[in-house]
């Protein structure tokens, strides 16, 4: 398959800080180590974003303060090239509006955005996202969860569509895609993949991607864990 160019990967994403980030698996593995995990999920995340578009095509809409996160300088040395946003807005259905408005501010051409919860998420799948934008305006990929763990637009301002959808609830997902056909857009579907929440998520998705930063530092909680 030729691999589709002229797109932008958008990640939404939060300084991994301690008893910030991934206070579900904080509960399980201490507030610092979830941080850690947190981190290597970002960091993976971004070298397929890199991987897919190159740093200057990649927006990441950041919250939260790098000065005070795990591995703080190995996620400002990722972050080098790319073009990072605050998030803004109240709400994380508006900072996702916003996110994709200031995505193609900086270059109107489609965007794909993620989260960091999918540490498993690989260049492919980015390329099959964009790649499916040429046949429907949006492209959303459920997270099994009854969430989503991807959306591409053709046109970034339609994120404007995603204002007033309930974020991280079990219809998320089709709360979502009724919301961007009621705007007019036509909806296509892509892999699903699973969100790391909890620690049964993590151990699948470890199990999925075992090169990962992520599989490595959950890995190393095997003792913490037991």
């Amino acid at each position: 398959m030729t691999r589709p160019t002229g797109y932008t990967v958008l990640v939404v994403a939060k300084a991994p800080v301690a008893g910030r980030a991934k206070t579900r698996l904080g509960a399980v593995v201490g507030d610092d180590a979830a941080a850690d995990v947190a981190a290597a999920a970002l960091l993976d995340t971004l070298a397929a974003a890199r991987a897919a578009v190159g740093a200057d095509r990649c927006v990441v809409a950041l919250t939260g303060d790098l000065d005070r996160a795990a591995r703080g300088e190995e996620v400002a040395a990722a972050l080098a090239g790319c073009v990072v946003v605050p998030q803004r807005g109240d709400g994380f259905d508006a900072r996702l509006a916003h996110a994709h408005a200031d995505a193609g501010a900086v270059a109107a051409r489609p965007v794909v955005q993620v989260g960091m919860d999918t540490p498993q998420v690989t260049a492919e799948h980015l390329d099959a996202v964009a790649g499916a934008l040429a046949d429907h305006d949006a492209v959303l990929g459920a997270a099994g969860d009854g969430g989503w763990w991807v959306l591409g637009l053709r046109d970034s301002a339609r994120g404007a569509a995603l204002r007033g959808v309930p974020m991280s609830t079990p219809t998320t997902l089709d709360d979502t895609a009724a919301a961007l056909r009621s705007a007019g857009l036509t909806v296509g579907e892509t892999a699903v993949l699973r969100d790391v929440d909890t620690a049964e998520d993590a151990d699948a998705v470890a199990l999925e991607a075992p090169g990962t930063r992520f599989a490595a530092a959950w890995a190393g909680l095997g003792a913490v864990r037991r």
